[in-house]
């Protein structure tokens, strides 16, 4: 069972900005803590009477973001905030250019959104290789799963119970996009759990990707960046995160406008049913 994935990759990165000077911008620039499984970094450069907000793409794949204050007043921003960009794999975009509202003493928070992939994807008709090594997979949860299968996210996702430690293969080739394996446990209080799970993020040549999620700690056989061909091993099963047994969280998914959404698949040598 798979929580709603975009809360583990959406991920919040402030700054604070101090008040510029009247003359000349303040020297203390701002250090942003880049967060576990983040896909993208804001970077703020000070220049001549203001302040640069830049995004760094943090993947090996095309990323979207969304810049805009958190909390108190907005500062002044040209573009305006929200301010939306897409960040080309490995690339830097300038969002904006920032000033605090006049007469703002103290600091301003900014807040960047980033999700993998590009809105511009063509999902095309492909049937997938099952990605686990069994002879007979058995589906604990379908689309439209009851449990956890309700969000955009997850509505077409499949779990297949494996036991831990079953080689888990590359449904399709791609790119490797993003890996987490250093998660340990597994449980059902969703605060807790619900962003626990190991994963790995492959990108398709269409613009779609799979994700392959509650993965063994230190499990993983690929690193981001590599290709992968069809049928080969990329990790090993386990039971981590939001879970209530040992299983493979399997799914296909598209950025659309800054949101992941799941996508219906076919795959070969396996039947789905409509709702379990």
């Amino acid at each position: 069972m798979w929580p709603r994935f975009l809360a583990s990759i959406c991920l919040a990165l402030y700054a604070c900005l101090p008040a510029l000077a009247r003359e000349r911008p303040a020297v203390d620039v701002p250090t942003v803590t880049v967060q576990r499984d983040a896909v993208a970094r804001l970077r703020i450069v000070a220049t001549d009477g203001s302040y640069e907000a830049w995004a760094d793409n943090l993947l090996p794949g095309p990323v979207e973001v969304r810049l805009d204050a958190d909390g108190g007043a907005r500062p002044q921003a040209l573009p305006a905030l929200p301010a939306r960009a897409s960040v080309p794999a490995g690339g830097s975009v300038l969002l904006t250019r920032l000033r605090p509202p006049p007469a703002r003493e103290g600091r301003m928070q900014l807040r960047l959104n980033g999700v993998p992939g590009s809105s511009n994807a063509k999902p095309r008709d492909i049937t997938y290789l099952l990605p686990l090594r069994l002879d007979a997979p058995r589906i604990d949860q379908s689309f439209d799963g009851r449990f956890s299968h309700d969000s955009d996210e997850n509505r077409y996702a499949l779990d297949f119970a494996a036991p831990v430690g079953t080689p888990v293969l590359a449904a399709r080739g791609g790119i490797v996009l993003q890996v987490d394996t250093g998660y340990r446990g597994s449980g059902l209080d969703y605060a807790r759990d619900a962003t626990r799970a190991n994963f790995i993020r492959i990108l398709h040549d269409d613009g779609t990707m799979a994700l392959y999620g509650h993965l063994a700690p230190d499990g993983a056989q690929v690193v981001p960046g590599q290709r992968v061909e069809v049928g080969q091993r990329i990790g090993s099963s386990g039971n981590t995160g939001y879970s209530s047994a040992p299983h493979l969280h399997f799914v296909v998914q598209v950025n659309r406008g800054g949101q992941l959404v799941s996508i219906p698949f076919r795959m070969q040598g396996v039947a789905i049913p409509t709702r379990r």
